[in-house]
C-alpha cells in the first residue's frame, strides 16, 4: 500500500505559475498527474516512467507543464502561464506498471488532491 500527499495548489492569476508536490510513502512505479474540474470527469494531465526518464502529456498542457521525479519518492508538476480553464482539482497517483501510461486503470494508489485556481 502507497500512500500520497499532494501540495502545492493555490489561487493564481492567469499567466502565473505553481509548482505541485506528491510525496509518496514508499517506492513506486510509474506515476501521473490527473485533474478534475467541477462538474467533469477526472482527465489525465501528465505521466512519468519510473526512471524519470520518458514522460507524456495532454495536448492541453504540453508546452506549460513539466511533470518530473526525484530519487526520495517525490513527484513535481511545474505549472506555468497558467489558464482560467487550468482551474480543477489535481491528483497524484502511482501505476501498476513502470511504463509512463495515460490511462487511469492502470493506476492502484491516488492522492486526495490539491486544489488549483487560476483567475482571469
Amino acid at each position: 500500500q502507497v500512500q500520497l500527499v499532494e501540495s502545492g495548489g493555490g489561487l493564481v492569476q492567469a499567466g502565473g505559475s505553481l509548482r505541485l508536490s506528491c510525496e509518496a510513502s514508499g517506492r513506486t512505479a510509474a506515476m501521473g498527474w490527473f485533474r478534475q474540474a467541477p462538474g467533469k470527469e477526472r482527465e489525465f494531465v501528465a505521466t512519468i516512467n519510473w526512471a524519470g526518464g520518458s514522460t507524456h502529456y495532454a495536448d492541453s498542457v504540453k508546452g506549460r507543464f513539466t511533470i518530473s521525479r526525484d530519487n526520495a519518492n517525490t513527484l513535481y508538476l511545474q505549472m506555468n502561464s497558467l489558464l482560467p480553464e487550468d482551474t480543477a482539482r489535481y491528483y497524484c497517483a502511482a501505476a501498476r506498471t513502470y511504463t509512463a501510461t495515460y490511462s487511469q486503470r492502470e493506476y492502484a494508489f491516488w492522492g486526495q488532491g490539491t486544489q488549483v485556481t487560476v483567475s482571469s
